[in-house]
């Protein structure tokens, strides 16, 4: 598919001031928008690219945000993150896992992210690795992924995880592989997960961590033990390098990427969903349910845990397999970088192919904190 003609950061710019309007910001979701409000313009500075060889016309390069809410940063960040788990991770196949929260714990994480996300984290990681150590006599290798969203935006959190087919025996004496076809029943292990997750509950409210009364709680708690809680497992896939990719994929994927979009207006934003779908709203209700999918300050949402959290574990189960150590290479630059994932040399003229010169674009304005106020786009 060609580059889409929109950007969500016209829509932030038209329409922030009416999203705050409607609703307050938390200090995180704040900051998002304006680092997307800002991203490749002139207002966070850049370079200009001269050729001495020819007459090719100097295009203007502006720097991005790096936000990482921003639609328009993360394939860069994406395949450095591919490159260097590659060193680590297990060279056998590995299943993919899905855990998602019932629709009733929906409010609670959006009022309060940090804490339930975080419970998120813990419980699924420790039904996974309880399962696998009192059934399967082994430790294995996760790594997790939160996600929140839907195709239409709405708030839907769920963690994506990789998981070794196989792990150190608990006595460390052996490696065990597992069939590549099934790891763990997935009824009880959602169960287990349900447990976790309701216990973490109590304790939370016990330490008056809701702002919940004892009757209201005790409803939610009724509600979400009367019912299955949803935890698919997907069969094995054979090659380590794909799994890779396939979960890069899901690291640093935003909540809606620009090339979804179809049409926007000034009082409507048309997006695709899923199976040829697509949904219209109006742009400030396009912004707020955007912005429920920003996670607070220092939020990490990719973790290790198990063999994949420790290094010496690591290194004696790859051991075990006879993988041999991963040489150390130097990281590619920036433009490196570029070049293999879209094929454009940063280096060269568009025009003639000489190496060209990067003439520095000092910021047209300070960074704000805040942006009060919309911006033209600036030229390409």
């Amino acid at each position: 598919m060609g580059r889409t003609p929109f950007d969500i950061a016209d829509i932030v710019r038209l329409h922030r001031l009416g999203l705050e309007a409607a609703q307050p910001l938390s200090n995180e979701q704040g900051r998002a928008l304006s680092a997307i409000g800002l991203c490749r313009t002139a207002a966070l500075g850049g370079h200009q690219d001269v050729c001495l060889e020819c007459d090719f016309k100097p295009v203007p390069s502006y720097n991005s945000c790096r936000n990482r809410n921003c639609p328009k940063c993360q394939a860069l960040a994406q395949e450095h993150w591919i490159t260097t788990r590659a060193a680590a991770i297990l060279p056998i196949p590995h299943f993919h896992g899905v855990f998602t929260l019932p629709e009733d714990f929906r409010a609670l994480a959006r009022q309060y992210p940090r804490q339930i996300y975080a419970m998120l984290f813990r419980c699924v990681t420790a039904a996974l690795l309880e399962m696998a150590r009192t059934r399967l006599g082994i430790v294995l290798g996760l790594t997790l992924v939160l996600h929140t969203w839907t195709r239409e935006l709405f708030l839907h959190p769920h963690i994506h995880v990789l998981i070794s087919a196989g792990g150190l025996a608990l006595d460390g004496s052996a490696f065990k592989r597992v069939r590549e076809k099934f790891l763990l029943h997935v009824t009880p292990l959602a169960k287990l997960f349900k447990k976790k997750m309701l216990k973490a509950l109590r304790k939370l409210q016990a330490k008056g961590g809701l702002q919940m009364t004892n009757g209201a709680f005790g409803y939610l708690m009724a509600s979400l033990a009367g019912q299955d809680w949803n935890v698919y497992l997907k069969k094995a896939f054979r090659s380590s390098a794909f799994v890779l990719k396939y979960l890069g994929r899901y690291t640093h994927r935003v909540g809606i990427s620009n090339s979804r979009l179809l049409d926007v207006t000034k009082d409507q934003v048309t997006f695709r969903t899923k199976d040829g779908r697509k949904i219209s709203l109006h742009p400030v209700m396009f912004l707020r349910r955007f912005i429920q999918h920003v996670l607070p300050d220092g939020f990490k949402k990719i973790r290790h845990a198990g063999l994949y959290a420790s290094s010496q574990a690591l290194a004696k189960a790859k051991a075990f397999l006879g993988a041999a150590p991963e040489p150390t290479a130097p990281q590619p630059t920036w433009q490196e970088a570029l070049l293999a994932l879209t094929g454009v040399d940063a280096t060269r003229c568009r025009g003639c192919g000489a190496a060209i010169y990067h003439v520095a674009l000092l910021p047209a304005r300070p960074y704000p904190s805040r942006l009060r106020s919309p911006i033209p786009r600036s030229p390409p």
